[in-house]
């Protein structure tokens, strides 16, 4: 539900930050504020302070910030309406009644998980009595210990139609609601509902607060047609949008800055046996889009894990089809494939967790996994089959909504394209000649094609096409040009924005975020702009103040050489007596022009190799058009000058 910014301020005025980040972070007093050790990062000097005036925290190490809410999110990966009803319970702020059709369906909604917790109990109770004697013995011989079972709160289901069904009656569970639950099976043609699961290992399913929500079932009869049955869909469970011990996960997962989805609940549980405790799965269904959703809320790179197979290569080619249209910028996956016909259990018997985490080391980028779909369905020895696989590319690359990030795709593709050419000259006009295949199997692929061989991955061949590296083509004015190569001094408008923060620090309490964020290519620039905010941080705001710590720092050297960099019209900014809205909207625009700086130039870097690979009019419109943006920019640079500057140029 959506919560009213009054109850949320309500929530934060009663809640100082350095109290709520204190429980995880050990802070020190540091003027006005807190400070400590970052959380998002390993460190010995602290960078992260807290100001509990301003009611947030910043870290300088990592370029987080936020308020109560989004550092219960970032530090235990909880999702924002469980941190506010954390909060508001911490705070005794009482949440907003519901409708009288919400109350209805919550209490609804709390019936059934009363239900389904009360038959969890009842299979852990069956699991530890003599009824589940084989099905103990059955994990025992999986390697899954009481304590294992414990913490997953595993159970089992006897071999009778009626047993869940007359436990829970005696406690006076309605047959409505354990139909609704998904405990019993009921057909028209069914004259008396009966249980669903029968004469199986029974995992329990839990939402991401821990309560559950479903099941699913490991026969012990080999006979049965279903080896694996989950609960059927109800108002608490839709197994497309469900990752079995996400709530056991969220934190570990939080903690180590990444998360593995693996293929099923004993892949889950091996997992966390061999020390890998931020693993989920989903539920015996290809990955959803609802499922990719959750995995990017508990880390920007989840590794997908699948079984040396056929059906595990299948899967996780599946996947790239779910994950191509959701992809954006820093939200990607990669993939651990695990040596032929093992999967996570096997492996870890065999191998430990030395094993595992050699596999996950060598997980793959996506872009590797869509490279090898592609390449490896066909050879590629004729000019037909290499113009099939370039087609099979493109229509995967373009289901990428980001277009940034599409044209980056784009590229790479572009390059693995180039690196099936022989290695011949380019002909005077700068397309590359074609010599035909240079015999055997042209076919570049990843799982079939005449790879290496790792003997780690029980003979698989992984070798993946990579990138080759292509120099940029640039003209020489280009390859002048500032955008670049960025590294090659001091940026002026680099040296604008940390003068213009030092002659008015006030503005760093408005752009403290924005400028901590900023990529920086200039070494003097970067350093005092990380001072700057370090000493503002401190409580040190003042100009006088700053500027004497910078001096006793030996540091006000690099200010006088970064003065020098200016641009003299722009050095209006540093003036006392200018007015603070025509600086502050200077800054404000130097620090988008850098943003789309660093923007531009990356994306000058892939219009380049993509035209040094294909002469193509498509290519060469593409470089145009960067080029004109990068004039257009050096344009708006122009207009950061000082308030009338243009009419008496004209005048």
């Amino acid at each position: 539900m959506r919560y009213p910014p009054s109850l949320l301020e309500e929530i934060k005025a009663r809640l100082p930050v350095s109290g709520v980040v204190g429980k995880r972070v050990r802070l020190v007093k540091a003027g006005r504020e807190w400070k400590g050790l970052s959380p998002f990062n390993a460190e010995k000097t602290p960078s992260f302070y807290v100001n509990d005036q301003k009611g947030f925290y910043h870290c300088f190490s990592s370029g987080k910030h936020g308020d109560i809410f989004s550092f219960l999110i970032e530090t235990e990966g909880v999702a924002f309406p469980e941190a506010v009803e954390r909060l508001a319970a911490e705070a005794g702020v009482p949440l907003p009644a519901s409708t009288p059709e919400m109350a209805r369906e919550e209490a609804r909604r709390n019936d059934l998980y009363e239900v389904v917790e009360l038959a969890a109990a009842f299979f852990e109770a069956t699991l530890a009595a003599n009824a589940g004697r084989e099905a103990r013995a059955y994990l025992e011989r999986r390697g899954i210990g009481g304590r294992t079972r414990q913490h997953f709160r595993l159970g089992y289901a006897p071999d009778d139609r009626f047993a869940l069904r007359d436990h829970l009656a005696q406690k006076g569970v309605p047959r409505e609601a354990m139909i609704e639950a998904g405990l019993l099976i009921a057909h028209e043609d069914t004259a008396v509902p009966y249980d669903r699961f029968r004469d199986r290992v029974m995992f329990p399913i839990h939402d991401r607060r821990g309560r559950v929500i479903a099941f699913g079932g490991r026969a012990m009869s080999a006979e049965v047609s279903a080896k694996y049955l989950n609960s059927s869909e109800t108002p608490l469970f839709h197994k497309g949008r469900v990752l079995y011990n996400h709530h056991n996960a969220r934190k570990p997962a939080a903690d180590r800055g990444t998360v593995i989805a693996v293929e099923g609940y004993v892949d889950v549980i091996a997992m966390t046996m061999a020390g890998f405790a931020h693993a989920v799965a989903p539920l015996g269904t290809a990955l959803t889009g609802d499922q990719l959703t959750l995995l990017w809320r508990m880390a920007d790179e989840p590794i997908l894990c699948f079984d040396g197979d056929a059906a595990g290569q299948r899967a996780a080619f599946r996947a790239i089809d779910v994950i191509l249209p959701q992809l954006a910028p820093g939200k990607s996956v990669r993939f651990a494939l695990l040596p032929e016909g093992q999967d996570p259990d096997d492996l870890f018997r065999a191998g430990g967790a030395e094993a595992i985490a050699a596999v996950l080391e060598r997980a793959h980028p996506l872009s590797d996994m869509l490279w090898a779909r592609e390449a490896d369905a066909t050879p590629l020895d004729t000019p037909e089959r290499r113009a099939a696989l370039e087609r099979r590319l493109a229509e995967s690359v373009g289901q990428i909504a980001d277009e940034t990030l599409r044209r980056h795709y784009r590229a790479d593709v572009l390059n693995r394209l180039r690196a099936l050419l022989p290695s011949t000259p380019a002909r005077g006009d700068g397309r590359q000649q074609w010599n035909g295949p240079q015999g055997g199997d042209a076919r570049a692929g990843a799982f079939r094609g005449g790879g290496r061989r790792d003997p780690r991955r029980g003979g698989r061949a992984e070798a993946f096409a990579t990138s080759p590296a292509v120099p940029p083509r640039a003209s020489p004015a280009l390859a002048n040009h500032p955008l670049f190569s960025p590294g090659r001094g001091e940026s002026p408008r680099e040296a604008l924005i940390v003068l213009g923060l030092l002659a008015h620090p006030a503005l760093l309490h408005q752009l403290a975020e924005d400028i901590a964020a900023l990529d920086f290519s200039g070494p003097l620039a970067a350093g005092l702009r990380a001072r700057l905010l370090e000493l503002v941080a401190e409580g040190i705001s003042d100009h006088a103040g700053i500027r004497d710590r910078l001096e006793r720092a030996g540091l006000a050297d690099r200010v006088a050489r970064l003065a020098q960099v200016m641009v003299p019209s722009e050095r209006w900014v540093l003036t006392a007596n200018g007015a603070p809205d025509d600086i502050l909207a200077a800054i404000r625009q130097a620090v988008t022009l850098q943003r789309r700086t660093r923007t531009l130039h990356t994306e000058l870097r892939a219009a380049q190799n993509a035209l040094a690979e294909d002469y193509s009019e498509a290519n060469l419109a593409w470089l145009i058009d960067v080029q004109a943006q990068v004039t257009s920019l050096d344009g708006a640079e122009a207009d950061v000058d000082a308030p009338g500057m243009g009419a008496e140029a004209g005048g």
